[in-house]
């Protein structure tokens, strides 16, 4: 199965698409897989990357 959240580096912002009520959330690590992510509203939660495809989230600097 393939890794459908090879590109994501720690830093970036993401989403779960069944999860919204987690809120957005950083990667931690992207290593074998297996995606560790602090959601904003539920915390550390590692998800296993030939799962779930995560929602890149692009924020907007127009403060």
């Amino acid at each position: 199965m393939d890794d459908l959240n090879a590109f994501l580096e720690p830093g970036m912002l993401v989403r779960h698409p069944d999860r919204p009520d987690w809120g957005t959330g950083q990667v931690q690590s992207n290593i074998g897989g297996k995606i560790t992510v602090n959601f904003r509203e539920e915390g550390k939660v590692v998800i296993n990357g030939s799962r779930v495809m995560l929602l890149p989230v692009i924020e907007n600097d127009s403060d």
